[in-house]
């Protein structure tokens, strides 16, 4: 048995696959956070009493050895830890708001454009840059009693297998890692007001690290790899590793991600380059903020249940009867493929005779047009997976084919934990199928005529997006 284990951030899962990438056994347990005042935190307790428990969970409902393990997890924020990998204080979450003021001066004195130019990395609060500066100047004690700023699954690796403080590419690639060298970037460490605190970055390990586990969740000697986080491990889940293929994750946020062996660090600041285990091959990388959260509010908005989705798509055409919706619900505003604090959302077209089934649809083709956005600004050129909550929607899959205008190849289960799990076995040089455990679940064609009537509606997207971003600078 392999197995992955996927700390996300509202949900901690862990999956046991057999040798062909058949998923055997799943089990999931929700972990709480806290809000307030702009703050978002986590209990690390919590987290890793989650971990451990559905370790247990899985690997005693399967019986037979555990071959070896990999670990995935949310990316960005903050974890401080002692020397033990203990909690100095909650996690900081990526979502986390708290900076904000810090990444609009960045953006007005440069600072932001020349971290991006040296790193492919365009900073947001809840990243670890910002996050540091601010606990630096509000909560320095903090600080002076971590051992190590760390991301969320190297403090659960740490605490799994009492192996050093260590990240790997991927997570340290936002926003210090300097892509070409693969090692931090101390000048951008500086332009941040954090020589003083570049200690806390936690070594870099490239390959990623491996350790064998203390017993706590699996068994005592189980093998155990360290990453990559949750975007690229969904990556290699999906199969995605060819330069110009791509994966779309529809949940609450939308990532894309392109595989790319292009360094382009020209153009506007968005988004980040990933480090990936293999030199040369970044994933572009354009998590933005609108997603199914943008469809959950106006689902709760207008009453509408979700398993009744799928029949309000089939019954209104495309276009939603003259309504549109630019989905920019986040109260952060967006930050792929561009960076634009203030932006709102805004609905037009709206009449006393337009539907509920009007504004799901038009919110469904909203998403599907930042989608677009993202994935052309990311360079996509090749092959298109998608995976994520919203690949539970058939009507949305044919929708959003139709929208991007290209076969989606829809990878279900957990894809997240299913990369961490190759990762691990490329690491240990363990002989694995990938194209086997990469098989997408089905693939969906677009049609024609109304993709050639959503190529329309892109441009026309973008034309409304141009006036609110002008709108929203003012």
């Amino acid at each position: 048995m392999y197995v992955g284990i996927d700390v996300g951030t509202s949900m901690v899962k862990a999956a046991a696959f057999d040798d062909t990438g058949r998923e055997l056994a799943v089990s999931s347990r929700p972990v709480d956070l806290t809000l307030h005042g702009g703050f978002v935190e986590q209990d690390m307790d919590e987290v890793y009493g989650a971990v451990v428990a559905v370790l247990d969970e899985v690997t005693g409902r399967v019986r037979g050895p555990v071959e070896l393990a990999g670990l995935t997890g949310q990316g960005d924020g903050v974890w401080l830890v002692d020397g033990e990998g203990r909690p100095v204080r909650a996690a900081a979450s990526w979502m986390d708001g708290r900076a904000h003021e810090l990444v609009d001066r960045w953006l007005a004195d440069g600072t932001f454009e020349t971290v991006f130019r040296r790193t492919g990395s365009a900073m947001f609060p809840g990243c670890p840059g910002p996050l540091l500066a601010w606990l630096d100047s509000n909560e320095p004690k903090a600080l002076d009693a971590a051992k190590a700023a760390l991301y969320c699954k190297d403090m659960v690796f740490q605490r799994l297998t009492g192996a050093g403080p260590a990240t790997d590419v991927s997570d340290a690639s936002m926003p210090f890692l300097d892509p070409r060298t693969r090692t931090y970037d101390n000048l951008v460490v500086e332009l941040l007001g954090l020589t003083h605190r570049r200690g806390l970055l936690a070594p870099v390990s490239d390959p990623v690290a491996t350790a064998e586990a203390r017993g706590e969740g699996l068994p005592s000697g189980t093998r155990i790899a360290n990453g990559p986080y949750d975007l690229p491990a969904c990556a290699l889940g999906a199969g995605v590793t060819a330069p110009g293929d791509g994966l779309l994750i529809v949940g609450t946020c939308l990532a894309s991600l392109v595989a790319t062996t292009e360094l382009d660090l020209s153009g506007e600041p968005a988004g980040l380059y990933i480090s990936t285990d293999r030199p040369g091959h970044w994933l572009r990388a354009m998590p933005a903020m609108v997603g199914t959260a943008a469809l959950d509010w106006v689902l709760s908005t207008t009453g509408v249940r979700h398993e009744e989705v799928d029949g309000l798509l089939a019954q209104t055409p495309p276009g939603a009867n003259g309504v549109r919706v630019l989905p920019y619900f986040a109260p952060s505003g967006e930050r792929a493929p561009f960076v634009e604090p203030r932006l709102r959302a805004e609905l037009t077209g709206v009449s006393l005779e337009s539907t509920r089934g009007d504004l799901v649809r038009a919110t469904c083709e909203g998403i599907g047009y930042a989608a677009r956005h993202c994935l052309e600004a990311a360079g996509l050129d090749g092959n298109l997976a998608v995976c994520g909550g919203g690949t539970r929607s058939p009507a949305w899959m044919r929708l959003l084919a139709d929208v991007l205008g290209r076969p989606l190849r829809v990878v279900e289960g957990e894809v997240g934990a299913r990369g961490a799990v190759l990762a691990a076995a490329e690491r240990y040089g363990v002989p694995l199928d990938a194209r086997a455990w990469t098989r997408p679940t089905e693939v969906v064609e677009p049609d024609p005529a109304r993709a050639a009537y959503y190529t329309k509606g892109y441009e026309e997207h973008l034309v409304r997006l141009a006036q609110a971003r002008a709108r929203a600078r003012t």
